[in-house]
């Protein structure tokens, strides 16, 4: 009996207190990783990722207006990809994690919560070690299959800091039969234009991470699976609490502000991936080999999310794939024809500036419209744009929320720098 008391005690401790036991949640990330393995990363998979992605943004120059906007490029492992990413998970992951805790605490009867008295605190760190555990099982997995900071399509990362992950980028090159030296300067093509956009775009961390929130807010907790779940600890077991399943939990509700939230998600999700998809594409189309068959895996890759992705979906109730990646690249494509680079990637200066669901529509429509953009003389591109949900929290590595630390981003159309220097070898 002490022996469990003292299991169930540390297992219970929720550092910090807040809905999710993160300590619980690294712990269980790390011990699943220990066993799969996470090869460190050595100095030479180092110089090839800082290189690859130097050798990315001398060829995204000509194929984007945004300048770089990497001012690191560092190669991690996958503990470190959890660890780096952590703070943007639990920005994400709280609030759900808070209506379950609250929803456990409903469990109780009103006459049982009153004789509980100070053990009803119990049920909270029982709610936040539930979550934690099952949140570390979802991260370890997806740390064994992303390939790059920004491969979500969230700004997972420090802001300015490009990453890949060397152990996985393999893996994945020698499933696609394809070069691996290929298959890095191709994800670091992708990781260096996701840094074009969340360095040189103020306002579209927290519009994205806004969408995210907002979509999320309007997730049901299912009491039922709740009670289910609960009905499978065993007592004499604290490392059943751990092992226990808690997918469908969260359910979206369906009503029309969710509907419209969904869309909205979807619609800012489709738009940074194909913008990425499309000027990648167009930087190395010429210069790749098999460029065809990895942009069509990366593709289907985005669109289907891997098993881990699936997983963390079910868990929380929130899929990130971009539905209409495809329709979004042919939109980004039918702009760059119609309008040019520099015209095109203006439309990022603005969320209201944005194509909407007309353009995913007629893309070619929709581009052949041009807007004259000296009609936009007046418009202040520098104010802030709609405020988000929780876009007045500080993000790792910024000022304000969403905004570099060096001051007021560049904007398209500026003269640009090239990146610090060039290729070697």
């Amino acid at each position: 009996m002490q022996q469990f008391m003292s299991q169930l005690q540390h297992l219970l401790a929720a550092p910090g207190g807040g809905p999710v036991n993160w300590d619980l949640a690294r712990q269980v990330a790390a011990s699943q990783l220990s066993a799969s393995g996470d090869p460190a990363v050595n100095p030479y998979e180092r110089h090839t990722v800082e290189e690859a992605l130097r050798l990315a943004d001398l060829w995204l120059e000509p194929a984007a207006a945004l300048p770089s906007g990497i001012r690191t490029s560092v190669a991690w492992n996958r503990n470190e990809w959890i660890y780096k990413t952590l703070d943007v998970w639990r920005k994400l992951c709280d609030p759900l994690a808070e209506r379950m805790v609250s929803a456990m605490g409903d469990l109780v009867p009103p006459e049982a919560r009153a004789q509980l008295g100070p053990m009803q605190s119990m049920v909270t760190a029982l709610g936040g070690a539930l979550f934690g555990g099952q949140l570390g099982q979802a991260l370890g997995s997806l740390a064994e299959e992303v390939l790059s900071a920004g491969d979500i399509g969230l700004p997972l990362g420090p802001a300015g800091t490009a990453a890949l992950l060397p152990a996985n980028i393999r893996a994945y090159g020698e499933g696609l039969e394809l070069p691996e030296d290929e298959v890095r300067l191709y994800v670091a093509l992708r990781e260096a234009a996701h840094q074009r956009l969340f360095q040189h775009v103020p306002w579209l961390r927290g519009h994205l991470l806004g969408a995210v929130e907002m979509y999320a807010s309007g997730i049901s907790v299912n009491r039922e699976a709740i009670e289910e779940a609960m009905g499978r600890v065993d007592p004499a077991n604290p490392e059943s609490m751990q092992a226990m399943a808690l997918e469908g939990i969260f359910t979206p509700e369906d009503t029309p502000a969710q509907r419209a939230s969904l869309a909205r998600l979807e619609t800012a999700l489709a738009l940074v991936e194909g913008w990425v998809c499309h000027v990648v594409d167009s930087a190395a189309a010429d210069r790749l080999p098999n460029m065809a068959r990895l942009a069509e895996a990366f593709r289907r890759r985005r669109a289907a999310g891997g098993p881990a992705e699936q997983t963390f979906a079910t868990l929380v109730g929130l899929e990130l794939r971009p539905r209409r990646l495809r329709e979004a690249a042919a939109l980004w494509a039918a702009l760059t024809e119609h309008r040019g680079v520099a015209e095109r990637d203006a439309l990022w200066g603005h969320p209201d500036l944005l194509p909407g669901e007309e353009a995913f529509a007629d893309p070619v429509a929709y581009a052949s419209n041009r807007v004259d953009l000296g009609d936009l003389a007046d418009f202040d591109f520098d104010s802030p744009a709609p405020k988000e949900p929780g876009a007045d929290t500080e993000e790792p590595g910024t000022g304000r929320a969403g905004e570099p630390d060096s001051g007021r981003a560049d904007e398209p159309g500026e003269e640009r720098g090239g990146p610090q220097s060039g290729p070697t070898g």
